[in-house]
């Protein structure tokens, strides 16, 4: 049978695959995160009612008071809401030590680490194998004497079936022999790959020499993203058997961290047809929510939950979106509760701007739309993003004012500032097609520009400069750095009050803007 067929054989199986969260242990082992009692215990609850996953690994047993305090009160949570089974700690082969501390703490549910390879076994413990054996099975009835279930892990197992597969076997053979150890059975044992170092086909290898081996046991693989395989390998042990997964959000982990929980969810359903119990519309709040605890930010390009994975840049995909679809996916962005958005920039076309405007209920002529994107290029050119809160600012920017007529045009202009000096402007303006120059210092950089142009107009055009009334700057939601800037300056000209605007990146480019715009109308005032 090819491969092809297999696949196809395993999409009508339509298997149900378990998944176990380990932000709240293996997660918090990424350089710099380290969770306060309450965090965890907010994520465990996220995890567990909102997300609804499986299982979650919350601590390893014995390390500090503060994940006994976080453990306790996860498992009384839990215990308060029937999930306290879903509630896992890491345990050691350590004399009943890890077992007592997750029995005080409430908890009923113990991962205990054994070595999954020889290498581990001998050089690391310092103990055969039938020793290492013998530790594992007192401690598992010990376990059961405190009513604690176990799950076992069998850590560097993929090196351990590289290196040392009867090492492994042995190991298997002892623990699962449960009629000779009534007190020892073991619910699901757990295949790490602890330093990331699978390919695909290693997994799907090794997994069907284990399943072939062992067929009525429930494994479980834990997969590290050394090589960037970590979802690949998660999806190759599915395929040959695997019946739980080990993930974390954002893909949270020791160097280049565990499986994303998001990215696992997806490839399961849609390129398998595999059937987990996670709640994907709550995975992008998860993932922010995560985000935050940990001080960890996600990349722009991280596939589910990154900031851009669902928004359209190139004006062909928003134009293809509109005929039938065209670049659509299974990847809906409403299912992960997210929306689908069109970027607005130097490469929008018209119809990344008529998508905007439509969810912003702005209807606008095909010439006006054309205006608007004439703009957003330019100031795409300007700045990294154009967001869509932008967008009516930008819109009635272009609509009050479209430049085309103007008797008053900027030529070029420079300002600067110093420590310890007055900022200086030196300035070149057409007006009425004829060129003058002027230079002034003032007390910030527009009052400067300001100046200069007052002594153009004294001292070339004999005339009064309007003075200013008042000086508004608003910048659209968002808090980004870069945001634009608009400025609204009012004038006393005459008896009359003129208000003008100016949008930029640049808060000195926006004011200087809403000046000229202010020029013109005078200058057409003048001409009538």
């Amino acid at each position: 049978m090819g491969t092809a067929e297999k696949i196809n054989t395993y999409k009508r199986i339509v298997p149900f695959v378990e998944i176990m969260d380990s932000t709240l242990r293996d997660g918090e082992q990424t350089n710099g995160v380290s969770f306060l009692p309450h965090e965890k215990l907010v994520m465990a609850r996220k995890l567990l009612s909102d997300v609804n996953v499986d299982r979650i690994e919350v601590a390893s047993a014995r390390v500090s008071e503060g994940e006994r305090e976080a453990v306790t009160k996860i498992c009384a949570y839990a215990q308060k809401n029937g999930l306290l089974e879903r509630v896992e700690v890491l345990g050691f082969v350590d004399g009943g030590k890890s077992i007592d501390w997750i029995a005080d703490c409430g908890g009923k549910v113990v991962n205990l680490l054994a070595k999954g390879s020889l290498k581990h076994c001998t050089l690391q413990l310092h103990k055969t194998p039938e020793e290492h054996i013998n530790d594992i099975l007192e401690e598992l009835a010990y376990a059961a004497s405190k009513g604690i279930s176990v799950n076992l892990y069998l850590e560097d197992w993929s090196n351990g079936m590289k290196d040392s597969p009867e090492y492994v076997y042995q190991l298997m053979d002892c623990l699962t022999s449960s009629p000779s150890h009534p007190l020892t059975s073991i619910k699901r044992f757990m295949l790490p790959d602890t330093l990331g170092v699978m390919n695909p086909l290693q997994v799907i290898e090794y997994f069907r020499k284990m399943k072939k081996r062992y067929p009525d046991t429930h494994f479980d693989f834990h997969a590290h993203n050394d090589y960037d395989l970590a979802v690949s390998n998660s999806l190759a042990a599915v395929l040959s058997g695997a019946r739980g997964l080990h993930v974390t959000v954002n893909g949270l982990g020791e160097r280049c961290g565990n499986a994303p929980m998001a990215s696992v969810q997806a490839i399961l359903k849609d390129q398998f047809h595999a059937k987990t119990n996670l709640v994907e519309s709550q995975l992008n709040d998860l993932s922010r929510m995560v985000e935050s605890f940990s001080g960890i930010t996600v990349a722009p390009n991280q596939p589910i939950v990154g900031e851009n994975v669902f928004t359209q840049v190139a004006g062909v995909h928003a134009d293809g979106d509109t005929k039938d679809q065209l670049y659509y996916n299974e990847l809906m962005p409403e299912r992960f509760g997210r929306k689908r958005e069109y970027a607005l920039g130097k490469q929008s076309g018209r119809a990344n701007i008529a998508k905007n405007l439509e969810e912003l209920g702005l209807e606008l002529t095909p010439e006006q739309t054309r205006r608007v994107t004439e703009r957003i290029t330019e100031l795409g050119d300007k700045k990294e993003i154009v967001t869509q809160e932008d967008l009516p600012y930008i819109v009635s920017d272009v609509l009050k004012h479209d430049g085309s007529e103007d008797k008053v045009k900027l030529i070029s202009y420079i300002v600067t500032t110093a420590y310890g000096l007055k900022p200086g402007a030196n300035i070149k303006v057409e007006i009425n097609g004829q060129q003058f120059e002027g230079s002034a210092v003032g007390d910030g950089q527009y009052d400067a520009f300001v100046k200069a142009l007052r002594h153009i107009y004294k001292k070339h055009l004999d005339r009064t400069f309007p003075t200013l009334a008042n000086y508004q700057v608003s910048i659209p939601p968002g808090g980004r750095t870069d945001a634009l800037v608009q400025t609204v300056i009012s004038w006393h000209y005459k008896d009359s009050l003129l208000r003008t605007r100016g949008l930029d990146a640049d808060q000195t480019e926006a004011a200087i803007k809403a000046t000229f715009k202010m020029l013109n109308i005078i200058e057409s005032d003048l001409t009538k």
